[in-house]
C-alpha cells in the first residue's frame, strides 16, 4: 500500500468534494442555504453519462450535466427566493427530486458499456517535483487540473472584485445592498444557478473521471452531504475548501485500501479479518459531516466562524431587519 497512490487517488476523489464545495460557497455566500447538492450530483452524474453514452463526447456530457443540474437549482431558488419558504426543507425536497428524476432517466445506463472519459496526463516539470508531483501532476483526469485553478479564482472572485462585494453585500445585508441598488433576488437567482453549474460538474466528474462506466443511485455515495458539512468545515472559504476536500478524498481512499490486505505493515490487518471495523471506518466521514452540521447549528458558534449573517433568512423588500 503506497501512501504516495493513496493521495493521490485522494485529489482525484477529492475534486468531486471540492466542485461541490465550491458550488454549496456560492450559493451560502449570497444567504441561500441549499441541501440539495446531492440530489444535483446524482443529475450532473446521470447526464453526463448518459450523452456520453449516445454521442460519444465527453465534454458534451460535461457540458449537459452542468445545465441539467443548473436548471434544477432554479427550482429551490423560485421556492425560497421568490416564494420565501424555508431554506432546508426545499433543498431537502431537492435531493429527493433529482434522485427520483436521475433514477427514472438513468434506468439501465450501468448497461450502456464502455464510454468516452475525459483525458488524463501528467504534467511533465511539475510532475518531476519529489512527493508532491506524483501526487499532484502525475495521471489525473483534465478536471482535477481545472479545480487547481477553479480554487484560487473563486478566492479572487469573492475578495477581490466587485461583483464579489456585491455578492458578500446580499449575504450579509440584503436590505442595505438593495438600498444601493443591487439587485438582491437576481444575485441570489444568479448564485444559486452557479451552485448547481457545480453540483453539477461534480457529478459529471465521478460519471467521466473518478469512477466511469456505471450509473446507479449510489453513484454519489452520499458526497453531496460531505461536501455540506466541508462548506462549514471550509469557513466559506475556497482554498479550506480544497484543503477538506482533498483530505476527504485521501480519507475515503485509504478506508478502502486497507480493507484489502491481510498483512498491513507487516503486522495482521484487523480491518480485513473484522467486516464490523471497515463499516466503522466507512460511517466515519459521515459522522464528520453530522458533527460539523451540529456546529454550525448553533448561531453563536456560526457568527464565530464567519457564516453569512443573512444565510437560510428570506429577504422581504421593505422588512427591517437583516
Amino acid at each position: 500500500m503506497d501512501p504516495l497512490i493513496i493521495l493521490q487517488a485522494g485529489v482525484a476523489s477529492g475534486t468531486v468534494l471540492l466542485f461541490a464545495t465550491l458550488g454549496g460557497i456560492f450559493n451560502e455566500r449570497s444567504g441561500i442555504m441549499n441541501l440539495g447538492i446531492e440530489g444535483m450530483m446524482l443529475i450532473g452524474a446521470m447526464t453526463a453519462f448518459s450523452v456520453t453514452a449516445k454521442t460519444g463526447l465527453p465534454w458534451l456530457g460535461l457540458v449537459a450535466a452542468m445545465l441539467a443540474a443548473g436548471a434544477l437549482s432554479q427550482i429551490h431558488a423560485f421556492i425560497t427566493i421568490t416564494l420565501q419558504a424555508d431554506q432546508v426543507v426545499s433543498g431537502l425536497a431537492l435531493t429527493f427530486l433529482g434522485t427520483g428524476i436521475s433514477l427514472v432517466f438513468g434506468e439501465g445506463l450501468s448497461k450502456a458499456g464502455v464510454i468516452s472519459l475525459l483525458p488524463v496526463f501528467t504534467i511533465p516539470i511539475l510532475s518531476q517535483i519529489p512527493i508532491l508531483g506524483k501526487i499532484f501532476f502525475e495521471n489525473q483526469s483534465i478536471l482535477v487540473y481545472i479545480g487547481y485553478l477553479l480554487v484560487p479564482f473563486c478566492w479572487w472572485y469573492i475578495n477581490k472584485t466587485r461583483p464579489g462585494l456585491h455578492l458578500r453585500a446580499v449575504g450579509e445585508y440584503p436590505a442595505a445592498a438593495d438600498a444601493l441598488g443591487i439587485n438582491v433576488y437576481g444575485l441570489r437567482y444568479f448564485y444559486v444557478f452557479i451552485g448547481g453549474l457545480l453540483a453539477g460538474l461534480s457529478g459529471a466528474t465521478i460519471s467521466l473521471a473518478i469512477s466511469p462506466g456505471w450509473f446507479s443511485e449510489l453513484t454519489t455515495g452520499g458526497q453531496g452531504w460531505i461536501a455540506i458539512g466541508l462548506i462549514i468545515f471550509s469557513q466559506w472559504n475556497p482554498y479550506r475548501a480544497m484543503f477538506g476536500s482533498y483530505f476527504f478524498g485521501a480519507l475515503r481512499r485509504l478506508i478502502l485500501d486497507i480493507q484489502g490486505p491481510a498483512i498491513l505493515f507487516g503486522f495482521a490487518n484487523p480491518f480485513y479479518y473484522n467486516p464490523y471495523y471497515g463499516f466503522f471506518l466507512q460511517m466515519l466521514p459521515y459522522a464528520f459531516t453530522i458533527l460539523v452540521l451540529v456546529i454550525g447549528s448553533k448561531e453563536a458558534i456560526r457568527k464565530h466562524l464567519g457564516a453569512p449573517a443573512a444565510l437560510g433568512i428570506p429577504y422581504i423588500r421593505g422588512q427591517r431587519g437583516i
